[in-house]
Formats: structure tokens, sequence, C-alpha cells
């Protein structure tokens, strides 16, 4: 599940299934193993010697004073812009970058090896930082931050492999993110992968429990139609129950959220039909590289790349049902 607040946080307490790859485990601490952690920066820089390949950074900025700080890498990419953090306080930020030979255009200067950070800013204060190899695999929720701006933020707890029953039956899931929940928090809501064997009526009672929940403490629930996954007919289309969520019993899970949307009152994002749209757009081959196809043949999980054309759908309809001002997202 998602918490969007103004000035204030989206909430995704009923995550997606596909919100994180298989085994993905969430990041917990803001140092990692030495070699690649802040005793490898100074007050301006860091210097990882990493092998070429596709890092996640994750920062922890801030300190005793107020502070401002962006980090640029390898060949002066922008990679995190000024982020402010008031004095006594911190805030984690993360990005991806591509480590490679030559380190920009492909006939310009070899530049040097491993993955170059530098820390900048009208006030840097880096207090923290982990790199990790990426995992292609992503969902997107985790790469909605993106288009966000200052005064916006995401507080993710989806899970991975969680279905609705699982969810609210996990005391380190639905009892935990609950009481966290704050009044005005705008909560996105999409389970429906992993729902495999959860007959209709069951499905429809959990999520009907997750709106009453959340409106009890004051959230303002938004549930989405599950993403489809890339499972083509003959003819060129995914009309069928496999990519579009049809589970064995015959539950239609995306059919079963938009009544469940309408007779509780609840806003709607129609991501099966987007995402229907899009990939019968690009066809069976030009739709491979928005899921993990062709790294392993894995047509239901996202690719970085998918996740983030995916999020920007989720943006477009946020801002268009009125639900997130529009002057607080990014359009690229």
């Amino acid at each position: 599940m998602r918490r969007l607040q103004l000035r204030s946080r989206l909430v995704v307490p009923a995550a997606p299934a596909l919100s994180a790859c298989p085994g993905a485990v969430p990041a917990q601490a803001h140092e990692g193993p030495k070699s690649l952690g802040i005793a490898n920066c100074t007050a301006t820089a860091c210097h990882f010697d990493v092998p070429p390949g596709t890092y996640d950074v994750r920062v922890l900025l801030g300190g005793t004073a107020a502070s401002r700080t962006a980090v640029t890498g390898e060949t002066h990419r922008s990679l995190l812009p000024g982020v402010p953090v008031a004095a006594g306080e911190h805030v984690s930020r993360g990005f991806t970058v591509d480590v490679r030979t030559p380190e920009g255009e492909p006939a310009g200067p070899a530049g040097t090896p491993g993955l170059d950070l530098a820390i900048g800013g009208s006030a840097p204060a880096l207090a923290g930082i982990r790199v990790t190899p990426a995992d292609p695999c992503s969902g997107w929720d985790q790469q909605l931050p993106r288009y966000l701006r200052e005064g916006l933020s995401v507080a993710n707890y989806a899970d991975s492999g969680e279905s609705t029953i699982t969810y609210l039956g996990n005391p380190q899931l639905w009892d935990t993110v609950r009481p966290l929940i704050r009044p005005g928090d705008l909560l996105l809501i999409q389970l429906a992968h992993k729902d495999k064997t959860t007959d209709e009526a069951t499905y429809r009672a959990n999520l009907e429990t997750l709106v009453a929940g959340l409106r009890e403490k004051g959230g303002r629930p938004v549930l989405v139609t599950p993403i489809v996954r890339r499972w083509f007919n003959a003819d060129g289309t995914v009309n069928n129950g496999t990519a579009l969520l049809v589970n064995s019993l015959g539950v239609d899970h995306p059919a079963v959220i938009r009544s469940v949307a309408a007779e509780h009152g609840v806003p709607l994002v129609g991501l099966t039909a987007r995402t229907k749209e899009l990939v019968e757009s690009l066809g069976v081959a030009g739709s491979k590289a928005i899921y993990l196809h062709n790294e392993k043949k894995d047509n239901t999980h996202t690719s970085v790349h998918g996740a983030t054309v995916y999020a920007g759908l989720v943006r477009d309809a946020l801002v268009a049902q009125h639900l997130v001002p529009k002057g607080l997202v990014r359009v690229g």
C-alpha cells in the first residue's frame, strides 16, 4: 500500500502484489558493507571500486544544521536535485546509476573505473550511503516518487507476493500499517495477482475491510486495478484471463475492484485498462522491455523501465481525478 500526503504522504498500505521482485528485501540500513558505504566518501565526493553495471544508491541526508544536498555522478549526470532538510532531521533518497566505460558519450574519454559521485548543493550534508547492485525488477510504486515534487512524499508499505488474505493476516503488514495512517493521507490499494485461489466473496470482503479500516483512520483510499500480464493472443490482443487477472475460480479481479469502488464511493485508477492499451499498442516485440521478458522470460514482473512507464500512468490518473495537485508532479 502506498500513502501520499500533501506536505504529506501518499501511502501504499495494501500494496500491489508486484510492488517488488520475488525475494526482494526492503532496505533498512543506510550504511552497507564497508566497501560500499560512507567510508568511501569525503564531504564532497564518493568513490566505489565496482565493476561496470547498474547500481542502486541510497543516501541519508541531513545533520545538525539545515542543509540542501545534490548528487551528480560519473560524467556530470544529475542523479539527485537539491534536497532540503531541516536542522536536526534526516531524509533518505535513492537513485539508480549506470557504471560503464566510457562514462559518457560513446566516443568520449573513458573516465575512471568504478562509481564516482560528487556531493554538492548550497549546503551539502551526506550522513550515510549504501551502494548495491540493482535488481532489474521494479514495481510502479517504487518508481512513483520520481514524478513527485517537494511537498508530496510516498510511504510505500507494499510487500511482494501478498494476497488480500495474507496482507490482512500478517501482523507485520496491515496491523502495522493501519495505526500509522494520518488524516488526509491518500492511500493506493492494489492487490490481485496473488489472489489466485481467493473466491469472489472473500476477495470483495477483504477489499472492503481495507477501505473501511483506512477511512476509520481518516485516510482517503484509492483502489487501483492490477497491471496486465504480457500474455498475447494470436490476434495481437491480451483479451484473455491470464493477462487480465481472472483467477482459477473465474474471479475477475479488476471487475470486483471496480464494483467495490463504485459501491463505496472510492476513487478508482483503472490501471488494467491503461496497461492493456499500452501493451497492445507496443505489440509482441515492443512490449518485451516493459516486463522482464528479455532477462528472465518473465511476463508478469515489470522492468525498471516498465515500472517507470506504469508509474507515469498512475501519476496521470491521480492528477486527472484531482487527487493530487498538478503543481506537485513532474511530467518527465
